[in-house]
């Protein structure tokens, strides 16, 4: 009788679980050995708007990682693992685990996925290294406004250089009609 609850917590969980993978842009599978739960709930706080870090066993994170169609993770679930999700920016979400361990080594970093395709440790790194989707969309504004403001000057300098002939010509011609 008891194992039924148990079996529906389970199901419960894989449900969950496979329900945040499928609506994640991206994951990363953690190993948080040696973190006490105040880190733990330091580490959530650190992740950012749109993120979400949750503990799982590995037999139940393996068979949501399967129900949501997603390959090349079973690998990663070993030892004590915990999911970092993300809904919004996934540099975001892996800078955030990268800072904190560096202050942290208890936690490791293993891999992840991203737009359906499985990461390693090395992958997510670069993810981290990234700039943020602000700062690119920042400096592709910025760069937009300079092209902008130069092509401003090239449509401009035709009309001005007409304008400074148009003047030179009126002067030379008052300068006939006084001379």
């Amino acid at each position: 009788m008891t194992d039924k609850p148990v079996r529906e917590d389970k199901a419960t969980a894989v449900a969950e679980i496979t329900e945040q993978l499928k609506s994640s842009s991206a994951a990363v599978v953690t190993e948080y050995r040696g973190l006490t739960v105040s880190q733990i709930t330091a580490l959530r706080r650190s992740l950012g708007e749109g993120s979400s870090y949750r503990v799982a066993k590995n037999t139940l994170a393996k068979r949501a990682a399967e129900e949501a169609g997603m390959t090349g993770l079973d690998d990663l679930f070993s030892g004590p693992t915990a999911l970092a999700f993300t809904t919004g920016d996934p540099v975001e979400t892996a800078k955030g685990l990268k800072n904190f361990a560096k202050d942290h080594p208890a936690l490791i970093i293993k891999g992840g996925f991203m737009d359906g395709k499985a990461l390693n440790a090395a992958e997510v790194m670069k993810i981290a290294d990234l700039e943020s989707r602000e700062v690119l969309l920042a400096k592709l504004a910025g760069a937009m406004k300079g092209n902008l403001t130069k092509a401003a000057g090239l449509f401009q300098a035709p009309l001005s250089q007409a304008a400074r002939v148009v003047a030179a010509l009126r002067d030379k011609h008052e300068a006939r009609e006084n001379g």
